[in-house]
């Protein structure tokens, strides 16, 4: 029985420091922000996820102790990664289209503009003298 343990606990952590290498690879290497979010919200969290639930079949397996530490962690992590990366991504639509930054497309090209008559509010920078252009003003 511990040798299965010994080969689960392996497994699961080369599974996760092989995710977690190849995010922040992704991460320092690809060329433009909104490329380099999947690295860290991607790939890491299923590294870390993986490197969790190792160390959870660890103290079962090993010692016999159930911990819900690595579980609330994990789950704080599947939780909060798509939200903060889903405002970086917000941020950023909105500073370029206003020209707040100027960035080199990436290997995907630029974003695609929606077909139809509307306009997302992420693709158009606000009227001039408006409720939305004064704000933060």
């Amino acid at each position: 029985m511990s040798t299965l343990v010994d080969i689960i606990v392996v497994a699961l952590v080369l599974l996760g420091a092989t995710f977690v290498l190849i995010g922040s690879w992704g991460l320092v290497r690809l060329p433009s922000t909104m490329e380099r979010l999947h690295g860290p919200t991607k790939a890491t969290t299923l590294g870390l996820g993986s490197l969790l639930l190792a160390s959870v079949v660890y103290f079962q397996g090993r010692l016999g102790i159930w911990t819900a530490h690595e579980l609330l962690i994990a789950l704080f992590l599947f939780i909060t990664a798509p939200i903060s990366a889903n405002m970086i991504a917000k941020v950023h639509l909105h500073r370029r289209r206003i020209g707040a930054i100027e960035e080199p497309d990436g290997i995907a090209g630029p974003p695609p503009r929606p077909a139809g008559e509307g306009d997302w509010a992420t693709f158009e920078a606000p009227e001039k003298d408006t409720q939305a252009s004064t704000a933060n003003s």
